[in-house]
């Protein structure tokens, strides 16, 4: 085995720096004195000419962005710190461009990738390969350090999804690291931060015909100049860069309290595409540190077991997998085919990992991952070795120098960041096993874009994961890059759009209507008496999605928890919901938003499906009639045969809309041609004088 003479050992204080590091301190904004009277409840107002909701990754830069280009933004978040960027990540967060990676690679080739899986336009993912170059080098600019050899070249590496290795990573927390580099920018900058803030209903108003943003009613937990912390915000271009929404799946990795702002949207007739379209994969779970075990966390390939209720240990995998070799080469490969994918189930792949944890967890069992240990052997006779796996995965561990004795040296061989991450939130993977499970992780559909992250509704954008932009299939790595290029992208389109109108002045008549609306609700949870509880509605609308629209779906079981989840829904808008106190109406609000959010992805998926949609992506769509079966060793698997997916679905993007009696669904075509219309210098040099003003 390999020894360790030859390498230098990581100092402590370099790893804290890249985990254990300080978030910057951040004075809000001031309370506002502006304030309207509605029937004597007083609501204070603030101004400004874009809001952005949101300070992730995505938000942050798009507000910095803004704010050189001399636009007066304002940035409201729910907790500073507290969203997926800040909060989530892998084994080494994954960055994703185009240009100068190991293997060569341009423009075109990266956008094919991106937008491969379908349901994309190449146009998008053209916008996002050019834009990855700017989207790194500004927050390299702004101090992100991302590794480099002595050349100036940015270290990279393959993730899934991915045919040319154009990922890069500076650890375990490299979307918390972009925001901390984003922050001290706008705090440099001067920008307005306005924390504590939840925006529940976005404003509008007609002008010359047409709808557009007027502003959003918020809750801020600071304000006390009425019960309820009601706050309004004056703005003519929102931002909307909320995240995903965590808190529609019990099995989630996201950070609790991610409510994302889809509901938000659907409210204020803002359609929505892709909801089809999530990822899921193995991690921790949320009642502990919720976090993506991708990457070197199985590349190491630890022993993995289950727990029953007797406190037995199982050896599960060895039910799945027919030699030992071959299990611990598709434990490997979860590395970097982290998310379930369905065809990965056949022919024992990677997702029949996937497959076996998820029925361990319906089985009531607990999985843990050993870094103490080796795996055990599949059959009498066997023995684990790193003499004896496929001719990839031995390779990569040679190429690493990642040859020693336990997984746990082999891991902090190759990436000793992953370790102190978990110690730094109580978990020593150097002394104890981690739990962990499958999970809902990142929503690939959203809000309904164009190529500068506009929506329907006029002076409304989104960027990062509240965007549908990201298809089916998308590189792992790559969301962060497109919330990077998108929050550019929106605060060009605002600064132009700004140049060739006038800033709408919204009919204050037209603002007291919607506020004194906001208020009538917000009394009626406090006061209600049959209303249902939010924690109760948050109950079922997790267990539904975690138990019908997980990774094995199937048209009876997703249809008739659509009816569930529009008879909820229906419940809620006759019976209310109930809150104890006026501190607690932001639940009722969210969660008001949450069951037309269940709704509008089971009605979505259930379309999908009773249009012959196939598997792909996230989910297998699973039936008699279907042509692919996962085996297994020693278990039945013919229940989870599969229907593949259709070409043509590639073609189109399923659109909902929140209609009167419920949502409205249509499809729309994308064009996956990937042809790019050259630009000469000197014609075009003049219309972008113009545009830029």
């Amino acid at each position: 085995m390999q020894t360790d003479e030859k390498f230098e050992t990581v100092p402590q204080d370099i790893l804290d720096k890249l985990t254990r590091f300080e978030m910057p301190a951040v004075r809000g904004e001031a309370p506002s004195e502006s304030t309207v009277d509605i029937d004597g409840v007083t609501v204070p107002v603030y101004q400004c000419e874009a809001l952005v909701l949101g300070s992730g990754a995505a938000g942050m830069r798009a507000v910095v962005e803004l704010h050189r280009r001399g636009v007066d933004v304002l940035v409201a978040s729910t907790g500073l710190y507290a969203g997926t960027s800040a909060c989530s990540g892998s084994d080494k967060q994954t960055l994703y461009t185009a240009s100068t990676d190991y293997k060569g690679d341009n423009f075109i080739k990266y956008a094919e990738g991106l937008c491969g899986g379908g349901a994309m336009n190449f146009s998008t993912a053209y916008v996002e390969a050019v834009g990855s170059i700017d989207a790194i080098g500004g927050l390299q600019f702004m101090g992100l350090p991302l590794p480099h050899d002595d050349y100036g070249a940015i270290l990279r590496y393959q993730t899934d999804h991915d045919e040319a290795g154009r990922a890069t990573s500076c650890g375990p927390r490299t979307s918390k690291l972009m925001v901390k580099v984003l922050f001290e920018e706008a705090l440099t900058l001067g920008v307005r931060i306005l924390p504590s803030v939840s925006g529940i209903r976005i404003v509008k108003e007609t002008v010359d015909g047409k709808e557009r943003v007027a502003g959003v009613i918020a809750l801020h937990r600071e304000e006390e100049r009425n019960a309820y912390g009601l706050i309004f915000i004056h703005c003519s271009d929102l931002v909307i860069a909320t995240g995903g929404p965590g808190e529609l799946y019990r099995d989630s990795v996201y950070p609790h309290h991610c409510y994302g702002g889809l509901g938000l949207a659907l409210e204020a007739g803002v359609e929505l595409c892709n909801l089809t379209e999530s990822q899921f994969g193995i991690g921790t779970p949320r009642t502990k540190f919720p976090w993506n075990l991708s990457g070197t966390y199985v590349q190491v390939m630890p022993r993995v077991y289950s727990v029953d209720a007797d406190g037995n240990e199982i050896h599960f995998l060895r039910d799945y997998y027919r030699t030992t070799r071959e299990m611990v080469s598709n434990t490997f490969r979860k590395g970097y085919q982290w998310p379930f994918h369905s065809t990965r189930m056949l022919n024992y792949g990677s997702s029949l990992f996937d497959l076996a944890v998820f029925r361990e967890q319906q089985a009531g069992r607990k999985v843990y991952l050993d870094f103490l240990r080796n795996p055990e052997p599949v059959n009498e006779g066997e023995a684990f070795s790193l003499e004896d796996l496929d001719p990839d995965v031995r390779a990569y561990l040679e190429n690493n120098e990642a040859l020693q004795d336990l997984p746990i040296d082999r891991l902090r061989r190759m990436n000793p960041l992953a370790i102190e991450l978990y110690k730094m939130h109580g978990s020593d993977l150097t002394t104890e096993p981690l739990e962990f499970a499958m999970n809902n992780q990142h929503m690939n559909g959203g809000i309904l874009i164009d190529d500068w992250g506009k929506t329907n509704l006029d002076g409304c954008y989104a960027i990062g994961e509240a965007a549908g932009s990201h298809g089916v299939t998308r590189p792992g790595g790559a969301a962060l890059n497109s919330g990077q290029v998108f929050g550019k992208r929106v605060a060009i389109a605002i600064k132009r759009d700004r140049l060739v109108r006038e800033r709408a002045i919204a009919d204050s008549g037209f603002i007291d209507a919607a506020l004194r609306g906001a208020l009538q609700d917000a009394d009626s949870f406090v006061q209600s008496d049959e209303g249902l509880a939010p924690k109760d509605v948050k109950a079922e609308v997790q267990a539904r999605m975690s138990d019908y629209a997980g990774i094995i779906c199937d048209a009876g079981s997703v249809n008739t928890a659509l009816e569930a989840a529009i008879d909820l829904r229906k419940q809620v808008e006759a019976k209310g919901l109930k809150v104890n106190s006026a501190s607690m109406v932001g639940s009722a609000f969210r969660w008001h938003q949450m069951t037309w959010v269940s709704e509008a992805v089971l009605s979505a998926l259930d379309f999908y499906i009773a249009n012959g949609g196939g598997s792909r992506g996230a989910r297998a769509i699973c039936s008699e009639a279907g042509r692919d079966c996962p085996e297994a060793k020693n278990m039945d698997l013919s229940e989870y045969r599969f229907v593949l997916e259709q070409d043509k679905d590639k073609e189109e993007k399923i659109v909902v809309g929140r209609g009167a009696d419920g949502i409205g669904i249509r499809t729309i075509s994308v064009d996956r041609a990937s042809e790019v219309k050259r630009e000469f210098f000197e014609k075009g040099w003049g219309p972008y004088l113009i545009k830029e003003g």
